[in-house]
């Protein structure tokens, strides 16, 4: 029997083999000839007839009598075969039916074999794979109907089990098919149904069998599910379509939610029935809206009542196995995950596939709110890390699709499962938390997963601090205690990552604003009242929440207090402004129901008291439960959820009553009234007792409760089904008097469950921060502040274990998100923690000999990423750092020290202008990159013993070792990094720092160099030298804000200066640094002139030692400084000191040279000269002129500098003239500031000076006509100047050598033309003084005393000749001018006095004079009135 068998089976199987394989013949089917379908449907008959006969039974029939003994079976094929080509024409219009109907019959017999009705089925899955049926067949919803029946109900005859699952593979084939198929969209939401329970069946059988048909029956499972649920998303809801409602079972009730039943598909010679506790999928014949009848809702196309009946079964797949199976919290060995694991696959497939569109139908909704997330939460807790990550990819799918309606629920998952396991607090296996952590990081990887926490939950008084557990989770978590580096350590790593740089990226450029804080709001404003305008606006909820958070903050340090003292509580409520200040029951009420974290033990004694106000507070504790559509025990629930029931007698009677109150209140539809709901409360307290007290040994049954409820109700009994299902709740569910006190994450008990789908109809919206309109910035800054301490912290200890070159790329790339994160929000302390905690990583700061630590440096890949990171963090946020500085400049002091610093690393924003100028331009004050380490600075030797020393030393050095190639590498990478940090950007770039910023990285600079900056050993001056240069550096770049450095750097350099008692490099770099500054600045700071060239006085103040070291340098940095800013230099202030400055070196031999270069440039033709300068300008070139360190000529130059000057003085006399300015007095002052600067050259004791000056003063007293002087002016001109020439130089002759000075003669011819022309240019103005007689006598007596000087004892003829002419011409111009004349006889006075004292000196000097001047002819007619000659104790002496 099994011979004839096999060869049609194998002919078949080619058969469909050839059929199913293919896609090209789907392609030609579809565009086949209705003839072509005819003959398949002719071939098809034909293959099952021909397996027909093969069989015993019916080719027996067939030959002894064909006419009349054909079974019917046979017979049908045989009529159908009659009539199929001449269909053919006609294909279309025919009914499928009729040619279906002999396959259909041969599968549902019980008299076919095993091959026969897998051949018919075979043929089907080729009508329907080759789209013989298709959309557009006549009746094509019948014949789908039909033959979803006719296999759904397959029956046949068991020859062989190999046969048996072949038949449930072809099954399953055409079931899977006929969903596949276009034209499945015909079928009715009942026909759907069977083909999932039908499906579900086989799945159920194939345990028992063959591998291969279990894994074929699994994988049919989950392709229906998806073709089901992917079209859940087309369908289209119009008006008038059905809404189909199903009673979702509560978890009381789901055990008896769905039927049980046995297999359809039944079998003779063999048992194929399924166990009883297999759910099946049905059609709830309740369902329908008023006036709809079963068979509409059950027989029109498929659509979201069969999708809502299948997913309900899915659902129920769980609760089968959580009530018939082994619980899945046990940690047995022997538990059986292949069920949970197949159902919780299910429906991760149909939530992948219908998607969003879920959410969009109440039914499915209120499955996936209720009974399948307490599902996932309880398989969650499973020892199964298989399930576990089953149960989090459906729960990461929900959260994607649908959670704007699974607020709560979510909540509950992230605490009481994820949170839990990955903390390690459920006695979780390491596979299991690292499942748990894993879908942790997948969900921070999520754009807006973060944020939505914080705003969702951490910003909800109601609810648990989500966002911020998760970052103590994940930073804990990160730390390997006592371990080494793991990867549930890295996960956490990457979790935090993932937070940090979300909230990084969507940070622009641009800081985001700051909010308001709202911690500034004091007054009192009920926060249980507080709500939000648009939960959809960021402008709404983002103040909203923010508000909220600060609430919900004062709440927590509220509770605290509560838990310690009600009272106190209370109290420190209404000083926080969270209460009223006169307490009021409502306010008290909406803090006991509202907070979170309070002792509810507290809270029950509390409400049960019997003060009057507590009173109160609990009527209005009740008032804010909505215990609508609640069952009494499901109110109950969450009543006593939300604290401890008391343990007085009256304090439960009290709590009760209030809460029987509010349920009769809002559900008095089965009682009659509060008393009826007060007594039954008191039951089911009693009952859960009875029923759960392990020392209550008898304990009531369902018949005692219900006999001890009745004529409760007003007189009557309640219904016994309903007094039944009280029974059966609390019998299978205790009500948990004494709440969870375990720390940490809460456990999902049956009544928290409860009490949360309770809680979920009054939360708040849940807030969606979409990544497009960045309303997740906004609240960035109070997230950041939570999880910044956490992350850095994480990233320390990791970055300090690690050493994969991945994981090390992940924390650097950590780090610099929170940089950016922190410089938006300008946290300068996170900044500097942050610093702080990289530099550690460099490596640089460990001490070691220069060529192990560029060795260990350039080896270690974390020191130069971590340095690397350092110096992004100070170029891209340094303007939000502060005491970091310090650890930066740390950095660079160790790279310097290792030679590894570019050879111009300090360079200012002008550098590039006057490089070729600036002596320092070619020096490079940092060690230059070169391949050997760099060596302190050495001293040349000085004397012949040191030059002598050193030469030997050099003729027995040993050349320096080579460096290794490891050594040359190292170094290489080195230097590549320190190319890659652009540190010489830190300052160069510090223009644009902040104030604050700018400042700290001064104040780094100036500690950086040790105390005073003076260190004693080379290294450390060195490094005193480099931060100095670098704080010059970051002055000169900061021109414009120079005020806020100028005070500390120059207290800096004046500590330097001041304190050196030697030249040193250090001393040297401040002098000129400090010069160089005030060079630059000059130009731009007109404010700050004369505090920077104050500045300078500090060089005057140098030891005589250093400042004659550097005197040349500083001379000729002074005339470069001057030529630059001479017309910047307005204050007499200013030019004092650098008139000083230049005045020094006029006895310098280096430095005198480039001093007067500095003052001839300042005084040549009178270019740079200004009143504020002329006088201190004279001076300082008569110290020039007197100077004998330069040549003649340059004394010389100073005389005539001196002189010309006078020329400045002429003009501003005439522009004060023209602009009527009254500034003479100050110019005469300057003219004789300037005669008497030349009197004093006059005595030089060199001939040509001594002569030049003379001749010098003398035209600067007679040759500046364009002066104003003041009669008065002449007077002290003759006084200090003049007659001081003359009686200083008669001295010198009748005192000094004449080896000394030598030629004093012709000075004296000089000095003598000079006292006359003197006199005679000043004439008109001293003839007008009182004192004129004085001057005139001095006059006289100087040219007397002219004609007495001797040389080597004898006169000289020279002067005896010049002085009666000189005499003489002098009185011709004052008798010419009225001045010398006869007085006349009535007249008295002053002139007779003039004419009297000339003539009695004038006849001791040349007594012949009066005649010539005044010939006889002239003096007759005064004769009569003449006087007598005065007597000689007349005579006037000066």
């Amino acid at each position: 029997m099994g011979c004839p068998n096999q060869l049609p089976e194998g002919v078949t199987a080619a058969r469909d083999t050839k059929d199913c394989s293919p896609s090209s013949s789907s392609s030609s089917s579809s565009s086949s000839s209705s003839t072509s379908s005819a003959f398949m449907v002719n071939s098809e008959i034909g293959a099952v007839l021909a397996v027909m006969r093969r069989n015993v039974r019916w080719g027996v029939q067939y030959m002894d009598n064909e006419d009349q003994l054909e079974h019917p079976l046979i017979k049908s094929f045989k009529e159908i075969r009659k009539k199929i080509f001449s269909w053919q024409h006609q294909w279309h219009t025919i009914n499928p039916v009729l040619y279906l109907q002999p396959f259909l019959d041969v599968i549902q017999s019980d008299e076919t074999s095993a091959p026969i009705t897998g051949v018919a089925l075979s043929s089907l899955y080729k009508f329907l794979t080759l789209e013989v049926i298709d959309l557009d067949t006549v009746n094509v919803s019948d014949a789908l109907h039909s033959i979803v029946d006719a296999v759904t109900s397959c029956r046949f005859e068991v020859t062989d089990p190999a046969s048996e699952e072949v038949v449930l593979m072809k099954i399953l084939q055409v079931l899977l098919v006929c969903m596949k198929n276009e034209a499945s969209v015909k079928l009715s939401n009942q026909h759907v149904c069977n083909v999932v329970n039908t499906c579900f069946q086989i799945v159920h059988q194939a345990g028992a069998k063959g591998e291969l048909l279990q894994r074929t029956a699994r994988h049919t499972m989950h392709e229906l599910i998806r073709c089901v649920f992917m079209h859940l998303p087309d369908v289209v809801n119009k008006e008038d379509e059905v809404t189909h409602e199903v009673n979702v079972p509560s978890n009381e009730q789901s055990s008896t939610s769905n039927g049980y039943t046995g297999s359809k598909i039944e079998s003779v010679g063999g048992s194929l029935n399924l166990s009883a506790v297999v759910p099946e999928v049905k059609m709830d014949e309740t369902s329908g809206e008023v006036g709809q009848t079963k068979n509409h809702v059950v027989t029109e196309p498929y659509g979201v009542p069969s999708v809502v009946e299948i997913f309900n079964f899915l659902c129920s797949l769980l609760n089968a196995v959580e009530h018939y199976g082994i619980a899945p919290r046990s940690n047995s060995l022997a538990y059986d995950e292949d069920v949970p694991l197949f159902a919780l696959g299910l429906i991760n497939s149909a939530i992948e596939l219908g998607g969003a569109a879920l959410g969009h139908h109440p039914e499915i909704l209120a499955l996936v709110q209720n009974d399948l997330f307490h599902s996932l939460i309880q398989f969650g807790l499973s020892p199964s890390p298989l399930i576990l990550s089953t149960v989090c990819s459906i729960v990461l799918n929900l959260y994607h699709l649908m959670r704007v309606k699974l607020k709560l629920q979510l909540e509950a998952f992230f605490s009481s499962v994820l949170m839990k396991i990955a903390l390690n607090k459920h006695g979780a296996s390491y596979q299991q938390q690292e499942v748990a952590m894993e879908t942790l990081v997948d969900l921070c990887r999520q754009p807006t997963f973060i944020h939505e926490m914080y705003a969702n939950y951490d910003c909800d008084i109601s609810c648990s601090n989500v966002f911020e557990d998760l970052s103590n989770l994940l930073s804990k978590s990160a730390f390997p205690v006592n371990s080494p580096l793991s990867a549930i350590h890295v996960l956490a790593l990457e979790g935090l990552i993932a937070m940090i740089s979300g909230m990084a990226e969507s940070i622009g450029d641009e800081a985001p604003p700051l909010e308001p804080d709202p911690s500034s709001i004091e007054d009192h404003e009920s926060f249980w009242k507080v709500k939000c305008e648009n939960f959809e606006n960021p402008d709404a909820w983002v103040p909203f929440i923010r508000k909220m958070k600060h609430i919900k903050k004062k709440l927590t340090i509220g509770s605290d207090h509560f838990n310690r003292d009600p009272k106190k509580g209370l109290q420190f409520l209404q000083g926080m402004y969270l209460l009223p200040e006169t307490l009021d029951p409502i306010s008290v009420a909406c803090f006991l129901r509202y907070t979170t974290g309070l002792d509810k033990n507290l809270v029950g004694d509390y409400l049960g008291n019997h003060d009057q106000f507590c009173i109160d507070v609990l009527q209005e504790f009740a008032g804010t439960f909505d215990f609508r559509d609640m069952n009494l025990d499901i109110a109950l629930r969450v009543f006593l959820e939300t604290f401890r029931l008391p343990g007085e007698s009256q304090k439960i009677q009290r709590v009760v009553e209030a809460f029987a109150e509010r349920y009769y209140e809002q559900s008095p539809d089965i009682l009659a009234n509060k008393d009826a709901a007060l007594l039954l409360s008191y039951s089911l307290i009693m009952l859960n007792t009875d029923q759960h007290n392990a020392q209550v040994k008898k304990k009531m049954t369902e018949e005692d409760f219900i006999r001890n409820n009745r004529r409760i109700n007003g007189g009557n009994d309640l219904p016994r089904e309903y007094l039944s299902e009280l029974y059966r709740s609390i019998s299978e569910n205790e009500i948990k008097m004494t709440p969870e006190h375990g720390v940490g994450f809460p456990v999902m008990t049956h009544d928290n469950w409860v009490g949360l789908i309770h809680k979920s109809r009054q939360t708040a919206p849940f807030i969606v921060c979409n990544s497009g309109d960045n309303s997740g910035d906004r609240i960035n800054h109070e997230m950041f502040a939570i999880l910044s301490g956490p992350t850095v912290a994480a990233l320390s200890v990791i970055l300090d274990l690690v050493e994969q070159e991945d994981v090390l790329q992940v924390c650097i790339d950590g780090f610099l998100d929170v940089a950016k994160i922190a410089g938006s929000y300008h946290l300068d302390d996170v900044l500097d923690g942050l610093l702080v905690s990289l530099s550690k990583f460099t490596t640089l700061l460990i001490p070691m000999s220069i060529e192990d630590s560029v060795l260990a440096f350039g080896d270690d890949s974390k020191a130069r990423k971590a340095t690397v990171a350092v110096f992004t963090i100070a170029n891209s946020y340094g303007d939000y750092i502060r005491s970091g500085w310090r650890n930066i400049l740390d950095c660079i002091l160790s790279l310097h020290k290792l030679g590894l610093l570019p050879a111009r690393l300090a360079r200012d924003a002008a550098d590039d202008f006057d490089s070729v100028s600036d002596p320092d331009s070619g020096k490079s004050t940092v060690t230059p990159v070169s391949t050997k380490p760099a060596l302190p600075p050495t001293r040349k030797p000085s004397g012949l013993m040191g030059r002598f020393s050193e030469f030997l030393y050099y003729d027995t050095e040993k050349p320096a070792p080579q460096p290794s190639e490891e050594q040359v590498e190292a170094r290489n990478r080195a230097m590549e990094t320190v190319k890659d940090c652009h540190i010489e950007n830190v300052f160069t770039e510090s223009k644009f720092l902040q104030s604050e910023s700018l400042s700290s990285l001064a104040r780094a600079l100036m500690l950086g160099a040790g105390p005073s900056g003076i260190s004693n050993s080379g290294d450390d001056e060195d490094a005193a030298i480099f931060c100095l240069e670098l704080l010059i550096t970051v002055a000169l770049n900061n021109r414009d804000r120079i005020m806020i450095l100028w005070q500390g750097v120059y207290e800096y350099i004046a500590n330097i200066v001041q304190s050196a008692v030697m030249p040193s490099a250090l001393v040297e770099k401040a002098v000129f640094g400090l010069i160089r500054i005030c060079r630059r600045l000059l130009p731009y700071k007109e404010d700050l002139t004369d505090d920077l060239l104050k500045s300078l006085q500090l060089i005057l103040k140098l030891d005589a030692r250093v400042a004659d070291a550097y005197c040349e340098h500083i001379t000729q940095e002074i005339m470069r400084l001057v030529k630059v800013n001479v017309g910047q230099i307005k204050s007499h202030m200013g030019w004092r000191t650098i008139t000083s400055l230049l005045s020094i070196t006029a006895r310098h031999p280096e430095a005198s040279e480039p001093g007067f270069e500095t003052l001839e440039f300042i005084m040549s033709d009178g270019a740079h000269l200004l009143p504020a300068n002329f006088v201190l300008c004279v001076n300082a070139a008569r110290q020039f002129a007197e100077s004998r360190v330069g040549d003649v000529v340059r004394s010389v130059k100073s005389v005539d500098l001196m002189a010309g000057s006078g020329v400045c003085l002429v003009r501003w006399s005439r522009e004060a003239e023209e602009a009527s300015l009254q500034v003479y007095e100050d110019i005469g002052e300057m003219w004789l500031r300037l005669v008497q600067g030349l009197k004093k050259v006059c005595l030089d004791s060199r001939e040509e000076i001594r002569n030049h000056a003379v001749l010098m003063l003398q035209r600067c007293v007679t040759g500046l006509d364009g002066i104003y002087l003041e009669d008065e002016m002449w007077l002290q001109c003759f006084e200090l100047v003049i007659f001081g020439v003359v009686n200083d130089l008669l001295e010198i002759v009748e005192e000094k050598s004449v080896k000394e000075y030598r030629n004093m003669e012709g000075t004296l011819v000089l000095s003598l033309k000079l006292l006359t022309k003197a006199f005679l240019h000043s004439l008109p103005c001293i003839s007008r003084l009182v004192s004129f007689e004085k001057i005139w006598v001095g006059v006289l007596n100087g040219m007397k005393r002219y004609m007495e000087v001797k040389f080597r004892g004898k006169r000289s003829e020279k002067i005896y000749e010049l002085v009666p002419e000189l005499l003489k011409n002098t009185l011709l111009v004052m008798k010419a001018t009225g001045i010398l004349s006869l007085p006349d006889s009535d007249s008295g006075g002053d002139s007779g006095g003039v004419w009297n004292q000339t003539w009695v000196h004038v006849k001791t000097l040349a007594p012949l004079l009066q005649s010539e001047v005044f010939p006889d002819e002239e003096l007759e007619p005064r004769a009569v009135g003449a006087t007598a000659p005065v007597p000689e104790a007349n005579l006037l002496v000066p």
